[in-house]
């Protein structure tokens, strides 16, 4: 399991993802829009023999539904640039004095 697998962690309310079909379903309710599109255009490019590949693409997409379910994920993923600058700034700043 790779470091990443680790990082979200399967919930009870969680849809079940354990095959394409679910997956799919899956990111038509929760996932971001265009997901979907997405993931079939990735997968109709890639040479299905690649599992590892396969993987590799159902996974990330397996994880932004788990991301787009997670309020607080959502909300750090939204976060603008400028937000973002602003809170390091005030940060820098603190840890100077």
């Amino acid at each position: 399991m790779t470091a990443q697998a680790n990082r979200y962690s399967h919930t009870d309310d969680a849809p079940p993802m354990r095959t394409l079909a679910e997956l799919r379903t899956a990111l038509r309710r929760d996932g971001y829009p265009g997901d979907l599109a997405r993931f079939d255009e990735e997968l109709a490019a890639t040479d299905l023999d690649d599992l590892t590949h396969v993987r590799e693409i159902t996974q990330a997409y397996r994880h932004r539904v788990l991301l787009h379910r997670d309020a607080a994920a959502a909300a750090a993923i939204s976060r603008t640039d400028h937000d973002i600058e602003a809170e390091l700034r005030r940060k820098m700043s603190k840890a100077g004095r």
